[in-house]
């Protein structure tokens, strides 16, 4: 009889791309598809059915962000809410003659590309530069305010170096300044404490497949008292602001999943913290390797880290040979050859940000994964060092990097 060996299971360690939907919000969501199914706009019994599971996710959602029910706007996920934001505020604003957007070079392409787009129809963006420890000043988002500042845009915490942004802080300067102050959470939702109201935010976007909730379905919040123009027109739904049938079952999903989220939140931050320390120390031993970002001020379960003398691409795919699902970077971006913009705005040169790694956790994640990751990881850098014609020359001082510290 032939001896097999079973395969070691799959590690999957790129839950800022995405997370697996709980069994928990798959039994939510179930009787939406098959037994109320109805469209919620329509008055019959089966389409009131929907509409009341709507109205009870969107205050479910609310009280978990501390706002208020008719402040919650269902989209398609997260690059929607951006996109409706950021361009909203900026053609409501303009029609007052402000004009001036302030974001950071580190920011999703959802809120760079909307920005640049704007740009290009005479708006002006300031884009700050971002500190090597991948941390956002609030005295220079106050030094960059002007008087046609329409919207300050600074994400929660960053996708890819998981360092968390002092929201608070910026929030209170824009609420001082009569500045609109917009923030991309969609990394920091149900893994560090959200506010809405103390913390002087006036939009914020959300995705429910970044909280093991369903894809295609997300939030944008939007203060009491400002109406912005639609993005998307048609019907009569979202109270006229969000045209489109309601993904009812999504909905009902990303509701569970957010509750549950902030319900378990200081129990998985402790857990995933004390394994993402243990994951940085091991591999921290690894030669000529370092940690982007803040070591303290990150997501609990986010690490990223550059290798000199490989590239990322290599990395990910012998991971993937190892049964170890990974990222460089972005999972928007994951098709792109060019080194990502946000270790490039850290400091990083080219050559040291091609070879990055991100390594992210959930709650679904255990102790045996980290080991995982620990064993095979450094031989497996160790091998591809081996095989780089520049490998020797960088370990023996011939080719140094200068990486831009400020």
């Amino acid at each position: 009889m032939e001896n097999k060996t079973a395969s070691p299971a799959v590690v999957y360690a790129d839950n800022a791309a995405t997370t697996p939907v709980s069994p928990a919000v798959f039994h939510a969501m179930e009787p939406y598809f098959t037994q109320y199914y109805g469209n919620p706009s329509s008055i019959y019994s089966v389409g009131r059915q929907a509409k009341k599971a709507l109205e009870s996710s969107r205050e479910t959602i609310a009280a978990c962000l501390g706002a208020q029910p008719s402040e919650i706007f269902f989209t398609s996920g997260g690059s929607e809410s951006d996109n409706w934001a950021i361009r909203g505020a900026a053609l409501k604003m303009a029609q007052k003659g402000k004009k001036h957007i302030i974001t950071s070079r580190f920011e999703h392409h959802a809120v760079l590309h909307t920005c640049q787009a704007l740009e290009k129809e005479g708006f002006s963006v300031t884009y700050l530069d971002v500190h090597s420890d991948g941390i956002v000043r609030p005295e220079e988002v106050r030094s960059a305010i002007r008087e046609d500042t329409a919207l300050v845009t600074i994400m929660y915490a960053n996708n890819e170096i998981g360092t968390l942004q002092p929201i608070e802080e910026i929030g209170r300067i824009c609420r001082e300044k009569g500045v609109w102050f917009h923030t991309d959470a969609v990394q920091a939702v149900t893994h560090v404490p959200i506010d809405v109201k103390a913390q002087c935010i006036d939009f914020l976007s959300l995705s429910a497949h970044k909280f093991h909730g369903p894809k295609g379905v997300g939030v944008l919040y939007c203060r009491q008292g400002i109406v912005l123009p639609n993005l998307i027109h048609g019907g009569a739904q979202e109270r006229n602001r969000r045209a489109g049938t309601e993904n009812v079952a999504g909905i009902v999903g990303m509701a569970a999943a957010l509750q549950e989220g902030c319900r378990t939140m200081e129990e998985r931050r402790l857990r995933l913290t004390a394994m993402r320390d243990r994951l940085i120390q091991g591999i921290l031993q690894i030669p000529r390797s370092r940690l982007n970002g803040d070591p303290v001020k990150r997501l609990p379960g986010n690490a990223s880290f550059c290798f000199e003398g490989v590239e990322g691409e290599s990395v990910l795919l012998m991971l993937d040979m190892q049964g170890i699902c990974a990222s460089s970077g972005s999972a928007c971006t994951s098709g792109s050859l060019d080194p990502s913009h946000v270790l490039l705005a850290i400091g990083l040169p080219h050559e040291i940000a091609h070879g990055s790694l991100r390594l992210s956790f959930s709650d679904q994640n255990t102790e045996e994964d980290i080991d995982r990751i620990l064993e095979v990881l450094p031989p497996l850098i160790q091998r591809l060092r081996a095989m780089s014609p520049l490998w020797e020359r960088i370990e023996n001082g011939q080719i140094a990097y200068t990486v831009r510290e400020f």
